[in-house]
């Protein structure tokens, strides 16, 4: 039952980061002809409400990351949604754990970044008080929180791993006895 709400939050996480990444994360990268205006005063608004510059005038490290956003995450998106809406799909086990490492490792450096770095005030004015930048700390995290909770959740769960079954020894153990 447990594993069946987590299944959820992953697939809510998943689906949810399509239109995410695709209206919002990637506008850095592409072209702005790209997108309407709607969208470019949304990214702004985010920017400006929540004193996020790495948004709009992301540092070459920042933007390395939305590059692999766009290549290597949101092609996982819909298949990871798909598979934790099925449930049980023990074939996303190793894309899941891929995945969540190497965007918990991405957000290492993003928080620290946002705590420690003293961001200038222009031309786009980041966090400067230590409550803004908590704030803007506690958008980032859940994109910390799941993924790692998606990492524990392959690794532990017997309905992803083989080896944690509930009640029985594993193989090694049987073995040795």
């Amino acid at each position: 039952m447990f594993v069946r709400v987590l299944e959820i939050l992953f697939f809510f996480y998943f689906a949810t980061h399509i239109p995410i990444t695709l209206f919002i994360d990637l506008q850095p990268l592409l072209p702005g002809h790209v997108y309407p205006q709607p969208l470019k005063d949304l990214l702004r608004w985010y920017a400006e409400e929540y004193k996020d510059p790495m948004v709009v005038d992301p540092p070459e490290w920042f933007k390395s990351f939305i590059f692999c956003e766009a290549l290597l995450q949101t092609p996982f998106f819909p298949v990871a949604a798909y598979a934790f809406l099925k449930g049980g799909c023990k074939w996303i086990r190793t894309p899941a754990i891929v995945y969540s490492t190497h965007v918990a490792t991405t957000l290492i450096p993003i928080l620290a970044h946002i705590l420690f770095y003293q961001f200038p005030i222009r031309p786009h004015p980041g966090p400067q008080t230590l409550q803004e930048r908590w704030l803007l700390v506690s958008i980032y995290a859940p994109y910390l929180l799941v993924p790692v909770l998606l990492l524990l959740t392959m690794v532990v769960s017997s309905t992803y791993n083989p080896t944690s079954k509930p009640g029985h020894a594993s193989a090694k153990n049987k073995k040795k006895k």
